[in-house]
C-alpha cells in the first residue's frame, strides 16, 4: 500500500511503538498514511485503540511471521 511516511519500531516493547507512534502522526499532514513495522504481540491490540480513541483510519493490519504491519491515515483536521 503506498505511504508517505515509515515507522520501524522493530524491537521495542510497550508502551514504545505506540508513544513513536503518537510523535509520527503529529508530523504527518492529513489524509497522508504511515506504515508502522512493529514486532511486539501487543499492537495488535494497542494500534487500534490508538486510532479510534483520535480518529485516525486503520486502513490495514499484516502479520508476517513475528512482523505486524499497519497502515495508519491520518485524520482530517476539524
Amino acid at each position: 500500500m503506498e505511504h508517505q511516511a515509515e515507522l520501524d519500531a522493530t524491537g521495542l516493547l510497550c508502551p514504545e511503538p505506540v508513544m513513536m507512534l503518537h510523535v509520527e502522526m503529529r508530523k504527518l499532514a492529513e489524509k497522508n498514511i504511515l506504515k508502522v513495522i512493529a514486532t511486539d504481540p501487543s499492537t495488535t491490540r494497542d494500534i487500534p485503540k490508538f486510532c479510534n480513541f483520535l480518529g485516525h483510519t486503520l486502513l490495514e493490519q499484516v502479520q508476517e511471521g513475528d512482523t505486524y504491519f499497519y497502515w495508519i491515515q491520518k485524520k482530517a483536521s476539524q
